[in-house]
């Protein structure tokens, strides 16, 4: 689990109070995760981040860690892959951990898991996720049991208070008439994604005004919320038909997610 231990140092040198915390999960399997609080008590959701494809990334996901323990949440970023010894899996193309199985399963667990701790606020859970992750979210927020028989794990009632997808892949979740999400919920895409589009996520959230609000950045593609990232192509990617998108940081997309977001969980309170 390199990048788990990427993630761990990241945390540590950004002078954060950050703890390498194991979590049971199924399949007498153990989920690895980081523990970051903030300084002082905390009266705000507590947050489970989930990793893209390419596991645990500290600067974006380590970064965001940061931004909201200063904002007063206590973040639990958990590592499906390593956990499972499993490297990045964005050229994978049989993946053996799906975001409508396995990663819900670990969302679940590793929320369950953090209401339970001392010093959590009570009032659920916010699930947060990044591309592969924000699919999970997606995944996990369904409301509801259409296909229920293939979840392994029913989704606790009140568990969840909040949603955040950053750039999922929506396509799936547009095409079932019977999703709807559990609470509410906030997705932030770039509009020119060429590797998660942004039309699939703007058709979920016009079925649901009332729960899902929506952001698409011009100019953005992904990873827009990852810092000092130059625009670059990425190339042999497993989900997407020419195996090749752009990433790169947005700085104008990045500064407004840093305080939509956060104004996003407060209002959960």
């Amino acid at each position: 689990m390199p990048s788990f231990l990427a993630l761990l140092a990241f945390l540590t040198a950004a002078g954060m109070q950050a703890d390498h915390v194991r979590i049971p999960i199924s399949g007498g399997l153990t989920l690895d995760a980081a523990l970051v609080r903030p300084t002082g008590g905390s009266t705000l959701p507590a947050v489970v981040a989930l990793h893209g494809c390419g596991g645990p990334y500290p600067s974006r996901d380590g970064s965001w860690a940061k931004e909201l323990a200063a904002k007063g949440h206590i973040v639990l970023l958990p590592d499906s892959f390593g956990s499972r010894g499993l490297g990045p899996q964005c050229r994978v193309k049989q993946r053996t951990v799906s975001p409508a199985r396995e990663r819900r399963d670990d969302a679940i667990a590793a929320a369950t898991w953090l209401a339970a701790q001392p010093g959590v606020p009570a009032g659920g859970i916010a699930l947060l996720g990044w591309s592969n992750g924000g699919s999970t979210v997606l995944a996990t927020a369904r409301l509801g049991a259409r296909g229920s028989a293939d979840l392994s794990v029913a989704l606790p009632p009140g568990l969840f208070s909040r949603f955040v997808a950053f750039y999922p892949g929506c396509g799936s979740t547009a095409r079932d008439p019977s999703w709807q999400p559990a609470a509410p919920m906030l997705i932030l895409v770039g509009e020119q994604d060429d590797w998660t589009p942004a039309e699939p996520c703007r058709q979920i959230a016009a079925r649901f005004r009332d729960r899902i609000s929506m952001v698409a950045y011009p100019d953005a593609y992904h990873d827009f919320d990852a810092p000092d990232r130059p625009l670059r192509v990425l190339t042999g990617l497993a989900t997407v038909t020419s195996g090749q998108a752009h990433v790169g940081t947005n700085v104008a997309a990045r500064a407004d997610a840093l305080v939509r977001v956060p104004a996003f969980l407060a209002a959960g309170r």
